[in-house]
């Protein structure tokens, strides 16, 4: 008699193939203020089914009120409420106000732990790419002239960065 060899079964990858399912977001804060409004941080979100990218201007002083206005009148109104926001424990996501509106739209706040990048990983991934992009479009931080002498910077460079990532 012979004994049946033990082996390991594979394991089903058990991520939910909704769009919008589990968002990661992120901010990029070792950004220069730049444009108009000087902003001087970037939002990252990233759905994890289906790879969309959305790269949002901040401010690193906007409030959790501000986030929440910018999120819901930009990303939701574009995309729909998402089921799970993944994020880092950020002053801004985990303030009251912030907890009670997604308790009442029905998202679920997910916080990852410091230095753990199963978690949120794709959003960590995405700002090294980001930040590269920047600085591969904006000439090392310099602003740069275009055929018609107009000067950009990162900020009004985000669509089209965004673009290039997504094509």
């Amino acid at each position: 008699m012979s004994k049946s060899r033990k082996r390991n079964r594979r394991k089903v990858w058990n991520d939910d193939p909704n769009p919008r399912a589990k968002i990661p977001m992120d901010w990029v804060n070792a950004l220069p203020p730049e444009g108009d409004r000087c902003f001087n941080a970037c939002l990252v979100l990233v759905d994890r089914y289906s790879k969309m990218t959305m790269f949002l201007p901040f401010h690193k002083e906007d409030t959790a009120t501000d986030t929440d206005m910018i999120i819901g009148n930009i990303v939701i109104s574009h995309t729909g409420l998402f089921q799970n926001i993944i994020s880092d424990r950020d002053l801004k996501l985990t303030s009251s106000l912030w907890k009670n509106l997604h308790n009442l739209s029905g998202t679920k706040l997910s916080f990852s732990t410091a230095y753990h990048p199963q978690t949120d990983g794709l959003a960590e991934r995405m700002i090294k790419t980001l930040e590269d992009m920047i600085r591969r479009f904006c000439a090392c931080g310099l602003e740069f002239k275009d055929s018609d002498g107009f000067t950009h910077d990162w900020c009004t460079l985000i669509p089209a960065i965004e673009l290039a990532y997504k094509t």
